[in-house]
Protein backbone atom coordinates (compact mmCIF):
# COMPACT_ATOMS: atom_id res chain seq x y z
CA UNK A 1 0.00 0.00 0.00
CA UNK A 2 1.13 3.10 -0.76
CA UNK A 3 1.14 5.93 1.89
CA UNK A 4 -0.12 8.76 -0.38
CA UNK A 5 -1.33 9.48 -3.59
CA UNK A 6 1.78 9.07 -5.93
CA UNK A 7 1.68 9.80 -9.69
CA UNK A 8 4.03 8.06 -12.40
CA UNK A 9 4.01 9.84 -16.06
CA UNK A 10 5.23 8.47 -18.70
CA UNK A 11 6.58 9.98 -21.76
CA UNK A 12 6.22 7.29 -25.10
CA UNK A 13 3.52 5.11 -25.42
CA UNK A 14 5.81 2.99 -27.89
CA UNK A 15 6.53 -0.66 -26.95
CA UNK A 16 8.49 0.45 -23.61
CA UNK A 17 6.18 2.61 -22.80
CA UNK A 18 3.20 0.64 -22.40
CA UNK A 19 4.90 -2.31 -21.06
CA UNK A 20 6.29 -0.30 -18.06
CA UNK A 21 2.79 1.52 -17.72
CA UNK A 22 1.63 -2.33 -17.64
CA UNK A 23 4.26 -3.37 -15.24
CA UNK A 24 3.87 -0.55 -13.22
CA UNK A 25 -0.03 -1.44 -13.11
CA UNK A 26 0.55 -4.89 -12.03
CA UNK A 27 2.78 -4.10 -9.25
CA UNK A 28 1.37 -1.15 -7.53
CA UNK A 29 4.12 1.38 -7.95
CA UNK A 30 1.74 4.00 -8.24
CA UNK A 31 -2.04 4.94 -7.69
CA UNK A 32 -1.91 6.40 -11.04
CA UNK A 33 -0.54 6.29 -14.25
CA UNK A 34 -0.71 8.72 -17.09
CA UNK A 35 0.92 8.23 -20.51
CA UNK A 36 1.78 10.87 -22.86
CA UNK A 37 2.18 10.31 -26.43
CA UNK A 38 2.07 12.44 -29.67
CA UNK A 39 0.27 9.98 -31.40
CA UNK A 40 -3.28 10.85 -29.88
CA UNK A 41 -4.88 7.26 -31.34
CA UNK A 42 -2.56 4.82 -30.22
CA UNK A 43 -2.32 6.54 -26.54
CA UNK A 44 -5.84 6.08 -26.37
CA UNK A 45 -5.45 2.83 -27.13
CA UNK A 46 -2.96 1.83 -24.51
CA UNK A 47 -4.76 3.29 -21.92
CA UNK A 48 -8.33 1.76 -23.13
CA UNK A 49 -6.58 -2.04 -23.07
CA UNK A 50 -5.26 -0.96 -19.88
CA UNK A 51 -8.51 0.70 -18.28
CA UNK A 52 -10.16 -2.82 -19.32
CA UNK A 53 -7.52 -5.25 -16.89
CA UNK A 54 -8.12 -2.49 -13.93
CA UNK A 55 -10.31 -5.06 -12.01
CA UNK A 56 -7.32 -7.63 -11.70
CA UNK A 57 -4.61 -5.06 -10.58
CA UNK A 58 -4.46 -3.40 -7.24
CA UNK A 59 -6.66 -0.54 -6.92
CA UNK A 60 -5.22 2.16 -9.42
CA UNK A 61 -6.25 4.85 -11.93
CA UNK A 62 -4.53 5.45 -15.69
CA UNK A 63 -5.00 7.58 -18.29
CA UNK A 64 -3.29 9.32 -21.48
CA UNK A 65 -3.32 12.07 -23.81
CA UNK A 66 -1.38 13.77 -26.68
CA UNK A 67 -1.63 17.06 -24.37
CA UNK A 68 1.72 17.37 -21.97
CA UNK A 69 -0.96 18.74 -19.24
CA UNK A 70 -1.67 15.18 -18.75
CA UNK A 71 1.50 14.60 -16.76
CA UNK A 72 0.77 17.41 -14.49
CA UNK A 73 1.91 17.05 -11.06
CA UNK A 74 3.40 13.67 -11.25
CA UNK A 75 5.84 12.31 -8.81
CA UNK A 76 8.11 10.49 -11.20
CA UNK A 77 8.15 11.07 -14.84
CA UNK A 78 9.54 8.47 -16.92
CA UNK A 79 11.32 9.12 -20.26
CA UNK A 80 10.57 6.35 -22.71
CA UNK A 81 10.53 7.88 -26.09
CA UNK A 82 13.48 8.07 -28.71
CA UNK A 83 14.60 6.57 -31.76
CA UNK A 84 14.02 3.06 -32.27
CA UNK A 85 16.53 0.40 -32.24
CA UNK A 86 16.85 -1.72 -35.02
CA UNK A 87 19.09 -5.34 -35.85
CA UNK A 88 22.54 -3.86 -36.45
CA UNK A 89 22.19 -1.01 -34.74
CA UNK A 90 24.47 -0.15 -31.18
CA UNK A 91 22.66 1.94 -29.05
CA UNK A 92 25.22 4.81 -29.68
CA UNK A 93 23.44 4.76 -33.07
CA UNK A 94 20.39 6.57 -31.65
CA UNK A 95 22.31 9.31 -30.07
CA UNK A 96 22.00 11.84 -32.54
CA UNK A 97 17.58 11.97 -32.71
CA UNK A 98 16.79 10.38 -29.35
CA UNK A 99 18.70 13.79 -27.86
CA UNK A 100 16.78 15.67 -30.25
CA UNK A 101 13.70 14.17 -28.74
CA UNK A 102 14.63 14.60 -24.87
CA UNK A 103 15.39 18.37 -25.52
CA UNK A 104 11.63 18.97 -27.36
CA UNK A 105 9.88 17.41 -24.71
CA UNK A 106 11.55 18.33 -21.40
CA UNK A 107 11.06 22.06 -21.18
CA UNK A 108 7.00 21.65 -21.93
CA UNK A 109 7.52 18.45 -18.76
CA UNK A 110 9.11 21.11 -16.45
CA UNK A 111 6.52 23.56 -16.75
CA UNK A 112 3.57 20.73 -15.85
CA UNK A 113 6.13 18.75 -13.25
CA UNK A 114 8.97 21.06 -11.73
CA UNK A 115 9.16 18.95 -8.70
CA UNK A 116 9.56 15.59 -10.34
CA UNK A 117 11.99 12.79 -10.27
CA UNK A 118 13.16 12.49 -13.81
CA UNK A 119 14.16 8.81 -14.66
CA UNK A 120 15.81 8.65 -18.32
CA UNK A 121 14.73 4.63 -20.51
CA UNK A 122 15.51 5.49 -23.52
CA UNK A 123 18.90 4.53 -25.28
CA UNK A 124 21.60 5.07 -25.41
CA UNK A 125 20.97 6.26 -21.47
CA UNK A 126 23.77 7.67 -20.43
CA UNK A 127 24.14 10.27 -23.26
CA UNK A 128 20.58 10.67 -23.15
CA UNK A 129 20.84 11.20 -18.99
CA UNK A 130 23.70 13.40 -19.70
CA UNK A 131 22.06 15.73 -22.03
CA UNK A 132 18.41 15.94 -19.83
CA UNK A 133 21.11 17.11 -17.49
CA UNK A 134 22.16 20.04 -19.55
CA UNK A 135 18.22 20.87 -20.64
CA UNK A 136 17.15 20.85 -17.68
CA UNK A 137 19.19 22.39 -15.04
CA UNK A 138 18.01 20.49 -12.63
CA UNK A 139 19.69 18.70 -10.24
CA UNK A 140 21.36 15.58 -10.74
CA UNK A 141 19.85 13.72 -7.93
CA UNK A 142 16.65 14.63 -9.81
CA UNK A 143 17.61 13.47 -13.41
CA UNK A 144 19.21 9.82 -13.97
CA UNK A 145 19.21 6.93 -16.01
CA UNK A 146 17.81 3.42 -15.85
CA UNK A 147 21.19 2.96 -16.60
CA UNK A 148 22.99 -0.68 -15.86
CA UNK A 149 19.48 -2.19 -13.50
CA UNK A 150 18.61 -4.38 -16.73
CA UNK A 151 22.44 -5.40 -17.52
CA UNK A 152 22.81 -6.20 -13.72
CA UNK A 153 19.34 -8.53 -13.95
CA UNK A 154 20.72 -10.42 -17.15
CA UNK A 155 23.60 -10.69 -15.46
CA UNK A 156 22.17 -12.23 -12.26
CA UNK A 157 19.91 -14.51 -14.23
CA UNK A 158 23.05 -15.88 -16.29
CA UNK A 159 24.76 -16.89 -13.05
CA UNK A 160 21.88 -18.44 -11.24
CA UNK A 161 21.23 -20.53 -14.69
CA UNK A 162 25.02 -21.16 -14.60
CA UNK A 163 24.85 -22.44 -11.21
CA UNK A 164 21.61 -23.84 -10.76
CA UNK A 165 20.71 -21.32 -7.88
CA UNK A 166 17.74 -18.73 -7.89
CA UNK A 167 17.99 -15.72 -9.37
CA UNK A 168 17.13 -14.06 -6.08
CA UNK A 169 20.41 -15.34 -4.25
CA UNK A 170 22.81 -14.09 -6.76
CA UNK A 171 24.08 -10.54 -5.87
CA UNK A 172 26.01 -8.68 -8.93
CA UNK A 173 26.30 -5.59 -10.90
CA UNK A 174 27.46 -4.00 -14.54
CA UNK A 175 29.07 -1.10 -14.26
CA UNK A 176 29.68 1.43 -16.90
CA UNK A 177 28.21 2.61 -19.82
CA UNK A 178 24.72 0.71 -20.88
CA UNK A 179 26.40 -0.38 -23.81
CA UNK A 180 29.58 -2.63 -25.33
CA UNK A 181 31.94 -0.58 -22.69
CA UNK A 182 30.05 -2.08 -19.60
CA UNK A 183 31.71 -4.14 -17.38
CA UNK A 184 30.85 -6.83 -14.75
CA UNK A 185 31.76 -6.54 -10.98
CA UNK A 186 33.27 -10.02 -10.17
CA UNK A 187 35.11 -9.30 -7.05
CA UNK A 188 32.03 -7.57 -5.37
CA UNK A 189 29.41 -10.30 -6.67
CA UNK A 190 28.07 -12.87 -4.34
CA UNK A 191 25.74 -16.19 -4.47
CA UNK A 192 24.06 -16.81 -1.50
CA UNK A 193 26.38 -14.79 0.72
CA UNK A 194 29.40 -16.26 -1.04
CA UNK A 195 31.85 -14.44 -2.49
CA UNK A 196 31.49 -15.30 -6.43
CA UNK A 197 35.17 -16.28 -6.81
CA UNK A 198 34.69 -18.78 -4.18
CA UNK A 199 32.07 -20.37 -5.20
CA UNK A 200 32.95 -24.26 -5.59
CA UNK A 201 30.00 -25.55 -7.51
CA UNK A 202 26.97 -27.65 -6.00
CA UNK A 203 27.41 -31.14 -6.68
CA UNK A 204 27.08 -32.21 -10.17
CA UNK A 205 28.08 -28.63 -10.95
CA UNK A 206 31.20 -27.12 -11.68
CA UNK A 207 32.41 -23.62 -10.37
CA UNK A 208 32.26 -20.80 -12.31
CA UNK A 209 35.31 -20.59 -13.80
CA UNK A 210 37.29 -17.34 -15.64
CA UNK A 211 36.17 -18.43 -18.79
CA UNK A 212 32.57 -19.23 -17.40
CA UNK A 213 32.52 -15.50 -16.71
CA UNK A 214 34.07 -14.31 -19.96
CA UNK A 215 31.12 -15.94 -21.75
CA UNK A 216 28.24 -14.72 -19.08
CA UNK A 217 29.86 -11.53 -19.59
CA UNK A 218 29.70 -11.56 -23.36
CA UNK A 219 26.42 -12.57 -23.74
CA UNK A 220 25.31 -10.21 -21.05
CA UNK A 221 26.82 -7.27 -23.84
CA UNK A 222 24.96 -9.23 -26.73
CA UNK A 223 21.69 -10.32 -25.42
CA UNK A 224 20.14 -6.78 -25.86
CA UNK A 225 21.05 -7.17 -30.07
CA UNK A 226 19.49 -10.93 -29.77
CA UNK A 227 16.40 -9.81 -28.81
CA UNK A 228 16.20 -7.04 -31.35
CA UNK A 229 17.44 -9.13 -33.86
CA UNK A 230 14.24 -12.13 -33.37
CA UNK A 231 11.53 -9.56 -32.04
CA UNK A 232 12.55 -6.19 -33.25
CA UNK A 233 12.50 -4.51 -29.61
CA UNK A 234 13.26 -5.33 -26.02
CA UNK A 235 9.98 -4.36 -23.97
CA UNK A 236 9.31 -6.35 -20.95
CA UNK A 237 12.24 -6.67 -18.84
CA UNK A 238 13.32 -3.30 -19.18
CA UNK A 239 9.23 -2.84 -18.35
CA UNK A 240 9.65 -4.14 -15.18
CA UNK A 241 13.79 -2.56 -13.89
CA UNK A 242 11.85 0.99 -15.24
CA UNK A 243 9.45 0.02 -12.79
CA UNK A 244 11.37 -1.28 -10.06
CA UNK A 245 13.41 2.00 -10.17
CA UNK A 246 9.76 3.77 -10.17
CA UNK A 247 8.82 1.57 -6.86
CA UNK A 248 12.39 2.84 -4.72
CA UNK A 249 11.76 6.28 -5.61
CA UNK A 250 8.07 6.64 -4.68
CA UNK A 251 8.17 4.33 -1.83
CA UNK A 252 11.39 6.03 -0.50
CA UNK A 253 13.26 2.71 -0.33
CA UNK A 254 17.01 3.77 -0.27
CA UNK A 255 17.73 0.85 -2.63
CA UNK A 256 20.68 0.19 -3.92
CA UNK A 257 20.53 0.22 -8.18
CA UNK A 258 23.28 0.81 -10.53
CA UNK A 259 21.89 3.54 -12.22
CA UNK A 260 23.29 6.24 -14.57
CA UNK A 261 23.95 9.43 -12.81
CA UNK A 262 26.46 12.05 -13.06
CA UNK A 263 29.36 11.12 -11.67
CA UNK A 264 31.38 13.86 -9.80
CA UNK A 265 34.13 14.03 -7.18
CA UNK A 266 36.04 11.15 -9.29
CA UNK A 267 39.10 11.74 -11.16
CA UNK A 268 38.95 9.14 -13.63
CA UNK A 269 34.80 9.15 -13.90
CA UNK A 270 34.23 12.99 -13.77
CA UNK A 271 31.62 14.80 -15.43
CA UNK A 272 30.10 12.08 -17.15
CA UNK A 273 26.84 9.91 -16.42
CA UNK A 274 27.58 6.65 -15.94
CA UNK A 275 25.91 3.53 -13.95
CA UNK A 276 27.66 2.72 -10.96
CA UNK A 277 25.79 1.21 -7.41
CA UNK A 278 24.05 4.31 -6.02
CA UNK A 279 20.92 4.78 -3.92
CA UNK A 280 17.92 5.59 -5.35
CA UNK A 281 14.98 7.23 -2.74
CA UNK A 282 12.20 9.78 -2.80
CA UNK A 283 14.66 12.46 -2.79
CA UNK A 284 15.98 10.73 -6.22
CA UNK A 285 19.43 9.51 -6.76
CA UNK A 286 22.10 11.86 -4.75
CA UNK A 287 25.00 9.33 -3.11
CA UNK A 288 27.28 6.48 -4.85
CA UNK A 289 28.08 3.07 -2.86
CA UNK A 290 31.73 2.99 -2.78
CA UNK A 291 31.61 -1.24 -4.04
CA UNK A 292 35.02 -2.28 -4.17
CA UNK A 293 36.99 -2.64 -7.04
CA UNK A 294 40.01 -4.20 -7.90
CA UNK A 295 42.60 -3.10 -10.75
CA UNK A 296 41.25 -4.97 -13.96
CA UNK A 297 37.53 -3.49 -12.76
CA UNK A 298 38.65 -0.22 -12.02
CA UNK A 299 40.63 0.01 -16.02
CA UNK A 300 37.52 -1.41 -17.28
CA UNK A 301 35.55 1.64 -16.05
CA UNK A 302 38.24 3.61 -16.99
CA UNK A 303 37.83 2.86 -20.92
CA UNK A 304 34.14 2.89 -20.63
CA UNK A 305 34.47 6.28 -19.11
CA UNK A 306 36.55 6.71 -22.07
CA UNK A 307 34.36 5.81 -24.46
CA UNK A 308 31.92 7.89 -23.07
CA UNK A 309 33.63 11.11 -23.37
CA UNK A 310 34.51 10.73 -26.82
CA UNK A 311 30.81 10.04 -27.81
CA UNK A 312 29.85 13.41 -25.80
CA UNK A 313 32.18 14.73 -28.27
CA UNK A 314 30.99 13.44 -31.10
CA UNK A 315 27.25 14.27 -30.26
CA UNK A 316 28.24 18.05 -29.22
CA UNK A 317 27.33 17.31 -25.96
CA UNK A 318 31.11 17.93 -24.25
CA UNK A 319 34.28 19.92 -25.59
CA UNK A 320 37.47 18.69 -26.15
CA UNK A 321 39.66 17.81 -22.78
Amino acid sequence: MQSRTTKLAIVGAGAVGSTMAYAALMRGAARTVALYDLNAAKVEAEVLDLQHGLEFMPQATVQGSDDISVCAGADVVVITAGAKQRPGQSRLDLADATIGVVRAVLPPLLEVAPDAIYLLVTNPVDVVTYAALQTSGLPPRQVFGSGTVLDSSRLRQSVAQHCGVAVQNVHAYIAGEHGDSEIPLWSSATIGGVPLLDWQGLPGRGSLTAADREAIARDVVQSAYRVIAGKGATNYAIGLAGSRIVEAILGDEHRVLPVSTLIQGNEDLDGICLSVPALVDRRGCDVRIDVPLNDEERAGLRRSAEAMRETLQKVGLRNPA
